[in-house]
């Protein structure tokens, strides 16, 4: 009776000697911490090249700059002088005496105030340009004629209307920047597939539905196109205009600057400029992208 039992205990003994080692699997590493891997990679991409050039660039502005007889400062002595301005830029001892941070402030709100007139302004005229043959025809010529005027063209003839700086520089911003939003508006709603307008003519879109629904996304590359670049218009008016108009801005830091022999504050000054202005178009970009799920231009 006890056979069967011992042969079963031998055979599983056989079993047990004969099985396969068992394989202990790593655990992979968490998606989370792959998707943080790449976007650091991408960073990385886009940050060094950038970084390496200007550490190159600023070295050969060194090199050259301390030759005896040069007529600008190199970046050591910029930094020398202004650093006061860079630690300290919230300083405020009334009336233009201002820290960097109070010019940067009064700059960017004219230019947001200036500028969000001219996109809704400027979306509007371009749907009706875009959409209708007539005010094609009528209105196409006077803007084209328009837009070729410089900016600071304009600022006598607003601050003669206004009799005030700060409406006349926001005036600037607004003609200066309207025109690119008209223009890439009118040709976005130009190119809308004539499927779309089919589609919604079977459905009987009203027209504001059709204008929401149909025109808006179609041409929303189109569009945002048009505010990139009317963005970096405004910005560049902004700082032009600031210098004739005076008060409170960075473009009048600059020619206050200039009228006092401080170039190394005017090199500083320009370097917020572009910083901010780059800042400015990566946000148009940054909505573009969200709005138009990626078909905007970067």
């Amino acid at each position: 009776m006890n056979m069967p039992v011992m042969k079963t205990e031998a055979a599983t003994a056989v079993l047990a000697t004969n099985a396969a080692p068992v394989v202990t699997m790593t655990p992979k590493r968490p998606p989370r911490a792959d998707k943080y891997l790449k976007m650091a990679k991408e960073t990385a991409v886009r940050v060094v090249p950038p970084l390496i050039v200007l550490a190159f660039l600023m070295l050969v502005w060194e090199l050259v700059c301390r030759r005896a007889g040069s007529t600008l400062p190199p970046p050591s002595r910029v930094y020398t002088e202004t650093r006061e301005l860079i630690f300290h830029p919230f300083f405020d001892n009334g009336g233009i005496d201002k820290g960097l941070f109070w010019h940067l402030s009064a700059s960017l709100q004219r230019v947001a105030f200036g500028y969000s007139l001219a996109a809704v302004v400027g979306i509007g005229l371009g749907t009706l340009v875009g959409q209708s043959v007539w005010a094609m025809r009528g209105l196409d010529p006077i803007f084209q004629v328009l837009r070729t005027i410089p900016p600071l063209a304009w600022l006598p003839l607003s601050l003669a209307a206004f009799r005030d700086g700060h409406p006349s520089a926001i005036f600037v911003i607004f003609i200066t920047s309207i025109w690119p939003i008209i223009i890439n508006t009118a040709v976005g709603i130009r190119n809308i597939p004539q499927d779309y307008r089919n589609v919604a003519a079977v459905v009987q879109l009203s027209p504001l539905e059709f204008f929401w629904k149909i025109m808006i996304p179609a041409a929303a590359p189109y569009i945002f196109t048009g505010l990139r670049i009317g963005i970096g218009l405004s910005w560049l008016a902004i700082v032009a205009a600031e210098m004739l108009i005076g008060g409170v801005g960075i473009g009048f830091f600059i020619w206050d600057a200039w009228n006092s022999s401080h170039i190394s504050e005017i090199i500083l000054a320009l370097f917020y400029v572009g910083i901010i202005g780059f800042v400015l178009d990566r946000l148009i970009a940054g909505l573009a992208r969200i709005v138009t799920h990626g078909t905007a231009l970067n």
